[in-house]
């Protein structure tokens, strides 16, 4: 499960779509920028089960930025 889920725009100018995201999983700290076509790159190391973090963090967009 991601806990402590965080993000903000990428650019000044939050029209432009583009995040940069962090949170927990399994008790390790990730970052990344989600982009605007919905992928994700990551800015530091890789998690665990990387295909199941991806659609979490897709949903958090989801529910977060897209409501």
């Amino acid at each position: 499960m991601i806990q402590h889920f965080n993000f903000k725009p990428l650019f000044e100018n939050s029209q432009l779509p583009g995040w940069a995201i962090s949170f927990f999983y399994q008790r390790e700290r990730y970052t990344a920028e989600y982009l605007k076509d919905g992928n994700i790159q990551w800015t530091g190391s890789t998690p665990p089960n990387e295909e199941d973090v991806k659609k979490m963090i897709h949903e958090l967009m989801l529910y977060h930025v897209y409501e």
